[in-house]
């Protein structure tokens, strides 16, 4: 069996990208691409040094999902078996990988899962969402807190306690293990969006098709950063490119949100809560 992954850094910090390969190395991962958009190849040398490492310069900054690409379609043409996406930032017991590996072989109609994450303090993560409509993610963002806390304990699914499996038509995009013949049937990532929307997409496609699970029997750590709450830059990225995810999948009318937001919410138990 053979399993490929796959980080795209930008100008990232050798400190958190060594914390993330300690983890992959001591997996049963048997290839690591480092898909590097960084203006220079600086951490060519620095990836050298690691045994499982492939490092590929892009010599342009490409996007997320555009990196993560390059190495999908080398983990196709090696016929790897499942591939991960992931973030620098993110670590976990160098087990977790056999186990949703067994997991994975276990269920040959789930072509993708993420598991449970949590931050490095232990709070868990919410990486599981509804799909989103409009109102989601331009009240969330932009008004107050209080305003939104039905609407986020909704979006977000913070009402489910995340100890059950449950089959989920939008996984953050942190990490994302793939069953690799499902992405050669559905596609890779949409190179239309340079970041943010592209785990929405993807994840919807898949789902489309196949079982796309949270997978709770194991737990990794997600230092995230949340940058486009911070860095105006990232917001403008962030605001055109789900623009671009709407045009695509429809702003206000959009069946397949509806009806498959209705059936999760409840298989959850949204409404018994209320």
């Amino acid at each position: 069996m053979l399993i490929t992954a796959s980080i795209v850094t930008y100008r990232t910090d050798r400190t958190e990208l060594a914390h993330c390969l300690q983890s992959l190395e001591g997996s049963a991962i048997a290839e690591i691409y480092v898909c590097d958009n960084s203006p220079s190849d600086d951490l060519k040398d620095f990836c050298q040094s690691w045994p499982k490492v492939t490092y590929i310069f892009n010599n342009a900054n490409l996007g997320y999902g555009s990196g993560h690409n390059v190495a999908l379609r080398r983990s196709m043409a090696a016929h790897s078996d499942y591939h991960l996406v992931i973030n620098s930032d993110v670590y976990f017991d160098c087990t977790a990988i056999e186990k949703i590996t067994e997991y994975m072989e276990q269920n040959p109609d789930v072509a993708q899962l993420i598991p449970n994450v949590v931050y490095p303090d232990g709070r868990l993560q919410y990486v599981c969402r509804l799909l989103p409509t409009p109102a989601n993610l331009i009240f969330r963002r932009f008004l107050p807190k209080k305003m939104v806390t039905k609407m986020n304990r909704r979006y977000l699914l913070e009402f489910w306690d995340h100890r059950s499996p449950a089959n989920v038509p939008y996984h953050q995009g942190s990490f994302m293990f793939f069953r690799t013949r499902c992405l050669e049937e559905v596609g890779l990532f949409d190179e239309r969006f340079f970041m943010y929307p592209e785990d929405i997409d993807i994840t919807r496609r898949m789902h489309r098709r196949y079982r796309t699970m949270f997978w709770p029997g194991v737990t990794i750590v997600h230092a995230h950063r949340a940058s486009s709450y911070t860095d105006p830059a990232m917001l403008r990225i962030h605001i055109t490119n789900m623009i671009r995810y709407f045009n695509k999948w429809g702003w206000l009318i959009d069946g397949e949100r509806r009806r498959w937001n209705r059936r999760l919410l409840a298989q959850l138990g949204y409404h018994k809560q209320q």
